[in-house]
């Protein structure tokens, strides 16, 4: 047997004659392929400046809108740290509403919720009902005021008390709308309305 022959009939030889006979199979089946592909229309109408200009100012409002929506994301998580700061700095419990939370007595802050009420702003006529709350049990001397305590140290405050309920609901209700994402809603407010309603129905069998 030849040297030649030898070659050819090799393991060696016959992969490398495979491998170019399958490289020759795929160029061809590419070819095909690339000559069945229509012609891609010219698209120099994306090089006009206004179109450009559309793009632009549209990429810029989307930046925007992701940038406030991050913003609101950013504060809704940290509203509720802000506020408890705000009560161990003694300042007060929503700036919305006024900045001293004692000034007003509780004939104010009732006065503030119906007006909240009545336009809608359900959230502030909540948290008028609850201020006012606060300032009858200071002003009856049940629980003087505290810049720093805390609804929950409240709660613990009000369990003494003959008849909590009307106070539990409101304290609840109100750790709900701040810290438990809960909506400030017409019926959440008639609860805490009807839990202050109870306040006064309880005083008058005393």
């Amino acid at each position: 047997m030849s040297t030649g022959s030898y070659e050819e009939n090799s393991l060696g030889w016959q992969l490398s004659l495979l491998r170019r006979r399958v490289g020759e199979w795929w160029e061809l089946q590419t070819n095909r392929i690339a000559d069945n592909i229509p012609d891609v229309p010219e698209l120099s109408w994306l090089d006009s400046p206004m179109i450009q200009a559309i793009a632009k100012s549209l990429f810029w409002l989307l930046v925007s809108l992701l940038v406030v929506w991050t913003a609101w994301q950013i504060w809704q998580v940290l509203s509720p740290y802000l506020y408890i700061l705000r009560q161990k700095l003694g300042q007060p419990r929503d700036t919305t509403v006024t900045k001293q939370s004692q000034e007003l007595s509780v004939k104010g802050w009732l006065a503030r919720s119906r007006l909240f009420q009545k336009e809608g702003n359900y959230r502030e006529a909540c948290l008028c009902l609850y201020l006012a709350m606060l300032q009858r049990l200071h002003d009856r001397e049940i629980i003087l005021h505290q810049a720093s305590r805390t609804d929950g140290e409240y709660l613990n405050l009000v369990g003494d008390l003959p008849q909590p309920q009307p106070y539990q609901t409101i304290f609840t209700s109100h750790q709900q709308l701040l810290f438990g994402g809960r909506e400030a809603t017409a019926q959440l407010y008639e609860i805490i309305q009807q839990a202050y309603q109870d306040l006064d129905v309880e005083a008058e069998k005393t």
